[in-house]
């Protein structure tokens, strides 16, 4: 080859956006077969790619999307420029119904089958699952989610995990985890997990809020719909007139992406609602990546609200921990535990303590069973404290046995200044108020109700027993409270939890599947007992002047 040649070849081997703009083709819409010319969307995400490879040497990317933006057409041209350039590279893509993984491998056909000759390798052999290079020793397969094959216990340099959100959720909770330790935490390796969103459980979810909280090593990248210039109807009739709510599009468009939106694209999504819905619109199309997660029931709180709130979480001021005490000279653990600031301790604290302020906490009882025992998820207890100004001043959420949560709303009750203790009586929660009881802890709440064998006398019983009666006269004091702006909710797992609380098919209030509601139902409990927000009374002279 010519110095020119080899320079060239180089710029090939190193250079992706020069690689998919001269080797690249792909089917368009309109059938024909086309070079791959990115689009917007398609231009900054290439750009985020290669930024995060050159700042970190791998590439890691949780893709949150609207539809047919060509998100999964840029990932399948980018894994095979690298896989057939390198050696000793292996790749897998998995979608979630099998047309689906047949569609991206097909496209994986076409652009092999129509690069240059100079950057295509030679091919072992190609079957309908995969695409061997055989001087490179390199080679991609395919797979469904929930099909055979999945490819257990294999290692891969780049995977491409394709409309994750609508994997079969047996499936999922089973290999997800598998298929992304399958690719080494090392430079030179790649992992796209991509999906539109459906609704606000399951492993795609978890992916996005371990991404957008920066834990879990991989970035999230989200595509609004009005990035894209093809979503617009130009046929706009005279008498249109924008909406408060599509003028607040406007400007959350300028504001987050600098994007002037116009008339036509407002069209367009008023034509594409009256389709499908509002709902499925911002799931299919949406504005950010909080609007995306919508849940697959009714909700029961304001989700408006409740994301907007999320925008803006309130980090704890601090964390502490509910320890055992012992006595130094027997060794012996004493009956009181004590708490003390630990930066990984069950409670987060919102609002430090007040000596004079009266609290209420509200305690969902959980069995305390461990992930991982017999297949069983963990069934963690949580206690919500409120104060009199129905402000949540902290949670304790962890994995105990019932007795010993006893002992820690003990511990909780005292701290908090002998706060009003309002646990759940049913199942195992009874366990917790005989502990409860027993302890002779002085501020319980007591439910009063008439009793059956003498009918003019009362019975009483300690915490609240929740049934098909109470649970929605709790949850309507709750939401009748977030409704009115009259509490105050810091804590992000608790307003998560709310945005999966729905109203079932069947008219029943609870968590959506695979979601938690245990911060939902303690703060129900403490809402229960409480009377309202109280406001101090400011006196002035005015007063004791009126007053005479």
């Amino acid at each position: 080859m010519t110095p020119k040649q080899i320079a060239t070849r180089k710029r090939l081997f190193d250079d992706f956006t020069f690689y998919c703009k001269h080797c690249v083709k792909i089917r368009t819409k309109d059938g024909t077969i086309e070079p791959l010319i990115l689009n917007r969307v398609q231009e900054r995400f290439v750009e985020r790619i290669i930024d995060q490879q050159e700042r970190t040497g791998k590439v890691r990317f949780v893709v949150v999307k609207a539809r047919q933006q060509g998100l999964s057409t840029v990932i399948s041209a980018w894994q095979y420029w690298w896989l057939s350039q390198r050696r000793a590279q292996k790749g897998l893509v998995m979608a979630h119904v099998a047309d689906s993984t047949t569609t991206l491998f097909d496209m994986y056909h076409r652009i092999h089958s129509n690069v240059p000759k100079i950057v295509q390798p030679s091919t072992k052999y190609s079957s309908r699952t995969e695409l061997v290079f055989s001087e490179l020793d390199s080679g991609l397969r395919v797979a469904t989610a929930g099909g055979k094959g999945v490819a257990r216990g294999e290692t891969f340099t780049t995977v491409h995990l394709s409309e994750v959100a609508f994997w079969p959720d047996t499936f999922a909770t089973n290999n997800f985890n598998g298929l992304i330790q399958a690719v080494p935490d090392r430079p030179g390796t790649a992992a796209f997990l991509e999906s539109t969103a459906n609704g606000m459980t399951g492993v795609f979810y978890e992916q996005y809020k371990a991404a957008r909280q920066g834990i879990s090593g991989y970035e999230l990248f989200f595509s609004a719909w009005v990035e894209s210039d093809e979503y617009q109807d130009e046929t706009i009739p005279a008498d249109f007139v924008r909406v408060p709510e599509e003028e607040a599009i406007v400007a959350t468009a300028k504001q987050l992406y600098d994007i002037d939106v116009d008339d036509a694209q407002l069209w367009w999504r008023r034509r594409r609602i009256a389709l499908n819905g509002a709902d499925m619109f911002k799931q299919e199309y949406p504005l950010t990546p909080e609007e995306a997660f919508i849940s697959t029931g009714r909700p029961v709180f304001n989700p408006e609200y409740i994301v907007e709130r999320l925008k803006s979480p309130h980090p704890p001021i601090k964390q502490m921990a509910v320890e055992e005490v012992y006595d130094h000279k027997t060794g012996q653990r004493l009956p009181l535990r004590k708490l003390r600031e630990h930066p990984r301790g069950e409670l987060k604290v919102y609002l430090e303590r007040e000596p004079n302020e009266s609290y209420t906490i509200g305690a969902d009882v959980g069995m305390g069973l461990r992930a991982g025992v017999k297949g069983r998820p963990s069934d963690p207890s949580v206690a919500q404290v409120l104060d009199s100004q129905l402000r949540q001043v902290a949670v304790w959420r962890g994995t105990v046995h019932p007795d010993v949560f006893a002992e820690i709303l003990v511990t909780l009750g005292y701290y908090y200044n002998e706060a009003l203790l309002v646990p759940e009586r049913n199942n195992h929660g009874l366990v917790t108020c005989v502990e409860l009881r027993d302890r002779q802890y002085p501020n319980l709440y007591l439910d009063v109700s008439e009793g059956t064998i003498e009918p003019d006398r009362e019975t009483l019983n300690i915490g609240v027993f929740t049934s098909e009666k109470t649970k929605p006269l709790m949850i309507d004091k709750l939401r009748a409270f977030d409704r009115s702006r009259e509490i105050e909710i810091n804590d992000q797992q608790t307003l998560e939890e709310m945005l999966t609380f729905v109203v079932t098919e069947s008219g029943k209030m609870e968590a959506e599947g695979g979601a938690h509601d245990d911060c939902v139902m303690a703060l129900a409990l403490a809402a229960y007992a409480s009377d309202g927000r109280w406001e101090p009374v400011t006196v002035t002279d005015d007063f004791y002047t009126q007053a005479i």
